[in-house]
This record gives C-alpha cells, sequence and structure tokens, in this order.
C-alpha cells in the first residue's frame, strides 16, 4: 500500500462525501476513524446541514457507483455518494415516446445527426 491508502498512525482514514443537484455539486473530504461505516462519514460531513432536503434514514447511497448500506465499512480514499430520487421512471419516459411514435435510439441519439 502507498501512503493514503492504509489508516495513519492515530487510526484516522479519509474519504469523500459526494452529492449532486442539477445546480451544485460538492465532494466533501471527512476524516473518520478506521473501522467508521457510510453513516459515520455522512454524520461527520455534516452533509444533511449544509442540503436539508438530504433525509440520511431514507437517502440511497453507494460508493464508487455501487448502491450500498450505511452500515458498510469505509477503506481510505472511498467515496460516499447520496443519490437524489428520480425525477421520472426510464421504463415510462421510454413508453411514452412509443406512443408518441418517436423514435427511441441507444444513447439517446435524434435523428439530426
Amino acid at each position: 500500500m502507498t501512503d493514503g491508502e492504509k489508516p495513519r498512525a492515530d487510526g484516522i482514514i479519509t474519504v469523500e462525501v459526494a452529492y449532486a443537484r442539477p445546480d451544485v455539486q460538492v465532494i466533501l473530504p471527512v476524516e473518520v476513524p478506521d473501522g467508521a461505516t457510510v453513516a459515520d462519514a455522512l454524520r461527520g460531513s455534516k452533509i444533511a446541514d449544509r442540503f436539508p432536503e438530504i433525509d440520511l434514514e431514507t437517502a440511497k447511497v453507494g460508493i464508487f457507483g455501487k448502491l450500498t448500506r450505511m452500515d458498510t465499512a469505509l477503506k481510505p480514499k472511498d467515496r460516499v455518494e447520496i443519490y437524489r430520487p428520480l425525477i421520472a421512471d426510464p421504463k415510462e419516459v421510454r413508453r411514452q415516446r412509443a406512443a408518441e411514435g418517436k423514435p427511441t435510439r441507444k444513447g439517446g441519439a435524434s435523428d439530426n445527426t
């Protein structure tokens, strides 16, 4: 392991807490004790104070894009991500496009290419 990939001598690791809205994105470095959980990092980041719309009791969270649980133990340099609910159901959007006769293309490309 290289420096930063293991706990410091005092047993502290650094992780990041990430959250994004359409108008703002933040990545906050947080120092937590070795063995800390996702929930510990979220509390330590005080992200809910900055973004009151986040309900840490019900929020979906992940580490580097992979959905995880609040009691998951963190490793140094992990990035805890807080996911917002989807605005529209992707399946319903596809159904509506099909009902309107609009073509659906992989990757969302339009006919104007």
